[in-house]
């Protein structure tokens, strides 16, 4: 999807700070729905931050001023060797050097040419810059793309019967919450690949809750939440804790103790009948 977004430079600051710290403001709160368009806002200086979910696509395009003899994509991404993509526009011919199939030229009907991205992924991420040659002199636009990671949230009971949530290879890292609330603290494991899995555990289970709990994920790239029903209520939770106290290792230990101590004294009375 190639719709985009021009943004204030007000908002951009918001954005840019929801990014690191919290989900942005224009997200929806629809579980399962991902933000599908790009969001553009100026930075200064003739650049612009674009912000982009795995899977989606987007169109970078170049202010032309004057008559253009000669365009120019530089890409650099985090990771990997840089890509360029020239066109001359007396010649109609193109050009690339080192680019990926999902980046390349493209040419629409009144329009200028411009760069596509499709399907983007995290190796994407980086800067593009665009130069512009003219018989007015060289012109430059530079965008800073940010590759967002939606993670994959799975909701589970552990061996003790409390509800775990994973959220699975975000990027940034995904912020975790219980319903009914929990003082459950977060993992977190890094991956090579920039991202991240959040792991939280519910530990407030008891007989003043309700036994069924909710895992809420807030992310850039969207929201979601998933129940399950894992904390014991009632008599069922003292059924449990009896039970776990009959099979502990110690109970157990005392237990033969006492086993092994009256079938010896049987066997000493039996030697004196």
């Amino acid at each position: 999807m190639t719709d985009n977004v021009q943004m204030s430079t007000a908002m951009a600051s918001h954005l840019f700070v929801a990014l690191q710290t919290f989900p942005c403001e224009v997200q929806t709160t629809t579980p399962g729905l991902l933000l599908t368009r790009s969001l553009f806002f100026s930075s200064g200086n003739n650049s612009s931050v674009l912000v982009m979910t795995v899977g989606n696509s987007s169109v970078l395009t170049c202010p032309l001023k004057g008559n253009i003899t000669l365009l120019t994509w530089t890409v650099t991404p985090k990771a990997g060797g840089p890509c360029t993509l020239v066109y001359r526009i007396d010649t109609n011919m193109t050009h690339r050097t080192n680019c990926s199939d999902n980046i390349n030229w493209t040419f629409r009907a009144g329009l200028p040419p411009a760069l596509e991205i499709r399907q983007v992924g995290i190796a994407q991420e980086g800067n593009y810059s665009c130069e512009m040659a003219s018989a007015e002199g060289n012109f430059q636009k530079m965008y800073h793309l940010t590759v967002l990671a939606p993670p994959r949230l799975s909701l589970s009971c552990d061996e003790q019967g409390s509800p775990v949530c994973e959220a699975a290879a975000g990027k940034p890292p995904a912020q975790l919450s219980w319903l009914p609330e929990s003082s459950s603290t977060a993992e977190e494991k890094c991956h090579d690949n920039g991202t991240v899995t959040v792991l939280s555990k519910f530990t407030a289970c008891s007989t003043n809750v309700t036994n069924v709990t909710t895992c809420m994920v807030s992310h850039p790239a969207g929201n979601w939440s998933q129940s399950i029903a894992c904390c014991p209520s009632g008599e069922l939770l003292f059924v449990r804790l009896v039970f776990r106290a009959l099979c502990s290792p110690l109970f157990m230990h005392q237990a033969n103790m006492r086993g092994t101590g009256r079938i010896a004294a049987r066997n000493v009375q039996l030697s004196f009948q």
